[in-house]
């Protein structure tokens, strides 16, 4: 069931960078950023309060609190940096090279959470880092 969401995380990435193209246009980046980043906060709070998930944020723990924030930064970082390579260069190689993030992930969750990862997905990685570097060049 897990890849049926990864389908549709991935179906929904490829439409943010489409809509984030466009609607960067004209406009500074981080401000685009900013308003993208209401609407997400609107729906994620919304989906949480119809759900009526707010009793767990009694059990969140310090160590949750910490790297979820610290995942927030590193995220919003992320959008920056992505919002201002959209404004400046074709979603066509912006979006995929963006997506060296997946092989990044794959060798730091070895390096530090010390996941063990079969050989196809090392494989797997290594072709997205090739094609990262053909798009670039």
């Amino acid at each position: 069931m897990w890849w049926t969401y990864a389908l549709l995380s991935a179906l929904f990435a490829s439409c943010t960078a489409i809509l984030a193209k466009v609607g960067v246009k004209g406009i500074n980046s981080d401000l685009a950023t900013a308003i993208r980043t209401i609407f997400i906060l609107l729906i994620a709070w919304g989906i949480v309060f119809a759900r009526k998930e707010t009793s767990g944020i009694a059990l969140i723990s310090g160590n949750n609190w910490l790297f979820l924030g610290l995942s927030g930064v590193a995220t919003g970082l992320s959008w920056i940096f992505y919002f201002k390579a959209l404004q400046l260069g074709n979603v066509s190689q912006v979006a995929p090279v963006d997506k060296l993030s997946v092989a990044l992930t794959i060798f730091l969750s070895v390096a530090l959470l010390h996941e063990v990862v079969s050989l196809k997905v090392l494989l797997g990685a290594l072709l997205i880092v090739g094609g990262s570097i053909l798009i670039i060049l």
